[in-house]
């Protein structure tokens, strides 16, 4: 049976995708044989749990933020080298990686987004918006994986790891004691407005990858 399986060709063109690659290829070929790619994503899952709980706590100490950080390192770290480690080795499973993968990643957003929107430094209506835009764009993604054949990483040169380093800088923000933003007169937290960004972006992204995937298959499937 898995043999008749067929990969879905990956799609990463975000910003930072070459110097990314480079790196973690440099650290998969450098890795003690006894670390594997389980090992990584548990190791992913657990830094977004660990981070949302540490938003969580740096609602009564602001040190929370920098255990996020450490945390958001950590996740990319994991998250990030897993699969790299599993090609570099030659020790794929396409299907078992591609579905753990996600699974650690719907679980580890959830954690990373609830304890956001419980630190005060996001209200938690946007962090629920977001956490919801998000896992349509990843339900469209999966979508698109089956009936077309190619899994995007990133949309609009942005993938997880752009991601991380503006949560990274909004920590960092956010220690030095800046925590609003002042909109036509109104002070709104400044995650608010990040957040609020973001799921406008998401939505966007959204909205254009379902138009042009129905007309892809559309086109492919015409009936005459």
């Amino acid at each position: 049976m898995s043999e008749k399986f067929k990969e879905a060709d990956r799609a990463q063109v975000s910003m930072l995708a070459p110097l990314e690659k480079r790196v973690l290829v440099w650290l998969a070929e450098r890795m003690p044989p006894a670390v594997t790619p389980d090992h990584l994503t548990v190791l992913g899952l657990l830094s977004l749990a660990l981070a949302g709980l540490s938003y969580w706590w740096a609602r009564s100490n602001p040190l929370g933020l920098v255990l996020v950080v450490f945390f958001l390192l950590t996740n990319w770290f994991g998250d990030s080298l897993d699969g790299t480690l599993a090609r570099v080795r030659q020790r794929q499973r396409p299907r078992y990686g591609f579905y753990v993968d996600h699974v650690v990643d719907m679980f580890g957003t959830f954690f990373l987004l609830g304890g956001l929107g419980l630190s005060g430094y996001m209200s938690l209506p946007v962090a629920i918006a977001l956490v919801i835009v998000y896992f349509m764009l990843s339900i469209e993604v999966y979508l698109t994986t089956y009936t077309i054949g190619t899994f995007h990483l990133s949309f609009w040169k942005f993938s997880p790891t752009e991601l991380r380093i503006l949560l990274i800088i909004g920590n960092l923000v956010a220690l030095s004691g800046t925590t609003h933003g002042v909109i036509n007169g109104e002070r709104y937290l400044l995650f608010d407005i990040g957040g609020v960004v973001g799921v406008i972006g998401m939505s966007l992204m959204l909205l254009w990858a379902v138009i042009r995937h129905t007309l892809h298959l559309y086109n492919a499937e015409r009936l005459s």
